[in-house]
């Protein structure tokens, strides 16, 4: 029996007595197949708003260290990929384009590991904070200073890893792992034009955005995993380029001896890079706030019938004042 009224007991004894009489069986199949696998688009657009909101209203010191250990995630993506390509130079010699399958394949481990845990990588809050100034949901000084902590955390993170974890444990300083780090390195920052670095990362955060978006409505871990993996299997099986993912590799091989200066990555390599990553991001970004949050917060009238605003812009103010 489905029982959906209500009992007119008034004593636990009296229940106990009705349940031993009446068995109730209790039902959730109808309830959840109701339950869509995945939020709508509007909905994913509300979510990454809100994360938006939330990573303005957190503490300082809490975002630097959540982008530290971005960087140090994002980084074991790329020593995975390095090791597995280093290692098949023979396949390189046969077949480069497997080679290049397989090293996309494992690197999405390092974005798996930040959005599960939620850690603060500088090219997915490219895309969620132009969304939440556009909508007036967190102040314009914001964005800038989020992408500057998360941008120097993220670094702290990805050198920590190079230097200590890799560099100095010595885990890949042999033959054919010292030689492919070089000319990976120089791959990423010396060989390529400026302006194909920066084309290269439209193509990158552009791909990335699109997996944030797609982890973000997926409503369980096997899905969110399944959802980031595709695109990111695709920019580094295409060879695009990530500004995060980059502080790791090309200083790197600078310090396992590539022909590249500090200063000719952070000008060609580093900027190049960022820029193209901010506009990947806005290619997602902007058509979805169109798209889906034009009538968002319908100018502060949801938030008035909540009774809470989304910020406080009271001491925004203050803060800037």
């Amino acid at each position: 029996m489905l029982w959906t009224g209500r009992l007119a007991c008034t004593h636990p004894r009296e229940f106990e007595v009705y349940l031993r009489d009446h068995p109730v069986t209790l039902s959730l199949s109808s309830a959840m197949d109701d339950v869509p696998s995945t939020l709508s688009q509007a909905r994913i657009a509300q979510s990454l708003v809100k994360a938006a909101i939330a990573k303005h209203n957190d503490r300082y010191e809490n975002v630097f260290l959540k982008a530290v250990a971005a960087g140090a995630m994002l980084s074991f993506g790329g020593l995975l990929s390095e090791v597995l390509s280093a290692g098949a130079s023979g396949l390189t010699q046969s077949n480069p384009g497997i080679v290049k399958v397989l090293g996309g394949f494992v690197f999405p481990v390092g974005l798996v590991m930040i959005v599960l845990q939620g850690f603060e990588l500088l090219t997915s809050n490219m895309m969620t904070f132009p969304m939440a100034v556009i909508k007036k949901e967190i102040p314009w000084w914001s964005l800038p200073l989020n992408w500057v902590i998360v941008l120097f955390g993220n670094l702290v993170g990805s050198l920590f890893t190079a230097a200590i974890l890799v560099h100095y444990s010595a885990i890949v300083s042999t033959e054919p792992y010292i030689s492919y780090i070089q000319t990976f390195a120089l791959h990423k920052a010396a060989d390529p034009h400026w302006h194909q670095i920066f084309l290269r990362g439209i193509g990158c955060n552009w791909l990335v955005s699109v997996a944030i978006w797609q982890a973000t409505g997926a409503r369980e871990t096997i899905s969110k995993i399944f959802a980031i993996w595709i695109p990111i299997w695709i920019f580094v099986a295409c060879g695009f380029d990530h500004v995060v993912a980059n502080m790791f590799s090309v200083p790197l091989g600078i310090m396992f001896g590539a022909d590249l200066t500090v200063a000719a990555y952070i000008r060609k390599s580093l900027i190049a890079a960022f820029l193209g990553n901010v506009v990947g991001a806005l290619i997602v970004a902007l058509p979805a706030t169109y798209f889906y949050l034009l009538d968002y917060d319908a100018g502060g009238l949801r938030a008035a019938e909540n009774g809470t605003p989304m910020y406080d812009r009271a001491s925004d103010e203050r803060k800037t004042s």
